[in-house]
């Protein structure tokens, strides 16, 4: 390295395999432009994640969570762009003019952030432009003014929250009509992901190169404020899409919707008035297979409202397994009734959960209607906001999800056992005429 700005692939590898004395020496021999450079090399301190693919693509879609380090990849990869190409003309393409301004070209992450002290670029504010020092120029455009990209042709773009473009579509097409300078124009999209139809579109064009991550991906990231993360957001939809990165696509005609949970999601539930755990026991009950057992905990609160406490479905176990695990429900949350569906193994049903605890205040029920009939008038009640989750039951959610209006069901597994044993359970909660009767195994 002595003489030389440049860096050799696995110099900081070579660097932290010493000791520190040994490191303390060789940094003292380095000349204050070399410490830059060590400081500022890209590929040294880039994490996997961030490193341009391989290969003769044409798109490259980096899809992840906030702080994963999409803005500094796409500078980067603009940089090496202009770096390698002299006169090439590049799109810098944001939400909004501003958006580009403040985020890929002023940020902390931007392109005059990121330009090397040897590579000084000229940014042009006014005029919407940089000029990097090889000649090549990158110009600014917004997906809001999607005519402004109608015309211009370029070698390459970068197109930063896409999820978030206005007009999107129209400015997509617009910009890929332009993409034909040069033997192979390339096209780098950074974003957090939402469901829109844009993003579909994009993720299911032939050749694309996908990068997937999450923002605790990026090693760089102080652990108290990944915990924090954790901590205000673990298991939510809001989680999932904004740190982890997810395309998360709610089923057309869905009885729940995502935001339903979030909107009504509390830490802790008030005074309770009465308790409930319903079961959806496994198909085959009596056969011993030991399928999926939805077991959920719900209660009425002194406020009227209904609290989902405890998603404590099992799977994999034998019926005096799964019975067990209803008995150990029921007690913790004391309840006061515990409802189990009869239509899989009718007295078997009975027979195992009173065997797991003779005084289990049990009922059982036939359904006589399909799941999602059933569903729909629970669902209503999360629309009008009488429903909330005690902290968040990830499972249980998805399968509501994919409950969908007219029968049908899109979601994981082959049945929704868990949203199946919570519909029972509101449902008997919340819209069941009341019985004045003591409550008595039957």
């Amino acid at each position: 390295m002595p003489g030389s700005l440049e860096l050799p692939v696995g110099y900081l590898d070579r660097i932290l395999a010493l000791s520190i004395e040994e490191r303390a020496e060789l940094l003292r021999g380095l000349t204050k432009p070399q410490r830059r450079t060590l400081n500022d090399d890209w590929r040294t301190w880039a994490h996997s994640g961030q490193r341009m693919p391989p290969g003769d693509w044409r798109m490259w879609l980096i899809r992840a969570g906030r702080g994963f380090g999409k803005t500094r990849a796409g500078a980067e990869w603009v940089s090496e762009i202009a770096r390698s190409m002299p006169g090439a003309r590049i799109a810098l393409v944001g939400a909004t003019i501003e958006d580009v301004r403040r985020v890929m070209i002023e940020g902390e992450s931007g392109l005059v952030s990121v330009a090397r002290f040897d590579e000084p670029v000229d940014y042009r504010r006014d005029a919407g432009e940089i000029v990097f020092a090889s000649g090549a120029r990158a110009a600014i455009f917004s997906a809001a003014s999607p005519e402004t990209l109608r015309g211009p042709e370029h070698h390459a773009a970068w197109c930063d929250e896409l999820a978030k473009w206005r007009y999107g579509d129209a400015a997509w097409d617009n910009l890929m009509l332009g993409m034909r300078l040069g033997d192979t124009p390339r096209v780098l999209v950074t974003t957090t992901p939402r469901p829109i139809p844009l993003m579909r579109r994009v993720m299911a064009l032939k050749g694309l190169v996908e990068t997937v991550g999450r923002t605790q991906d990026n090693p760089h990231l102080p652990d108290t404020f990944l915990a924090a993360l954790e901590e205000a957001y673990g298991g939510t939809r809001l989680a999932r899409q904004e740190i982890a990165g997810e395309l998360i696509a709610e089923a057309e005609g869905a009885l729940w919707r995502r935001a339903h949970f979030d909107a009504c999601r509390v830490a802790e539930a008030p005074a309770l008035v009465r308790t409930i755990v319903a079961v959806d026991p496994p198909a085959g009950t009596d056969s011993g297979q030991g399928d999926a057992c939805g077991i959920v905990a719900v209660a009425l609160g002194r406020d009227g409202r209904g609290y989902v406490l405890e998603d404590a479905s099992v799977s994999g176990l034998s019926p005096e397994g799964w019975a067990q695990a209803v008995a150990a429900c029921a007690a913790r949350h004391r309840a006061d009734r515990v409802i189990a569906e009869k239509n899989q193994g009718g007295k078997m049903v009975e027979s195992v959960l009173l065997a797991a605890d003779a005084g289990l205040p049990l009922r059982l029920v036939h359904a006589g209607d399909g799941k999602v009939a059933r569903a729909e008038p629970v669902s209503i009640l999360y629309e009008r906001g009488r429903v909330s989750h005690v902290g968040v039951f990830a499972d249980l959610e998805t399968e509501l999800c994919g409950l969908v209006v007219g029968g049908g069901y899109q979601g994981p597994g082959r049945s929704p056992d868990r949203a199946d044993a919570l519909v029972w359970a509101l449902g008997e909660l919340m819209l069941a005429k009341r019985r004045t009767a003591q409550i008595r195994p039957t």
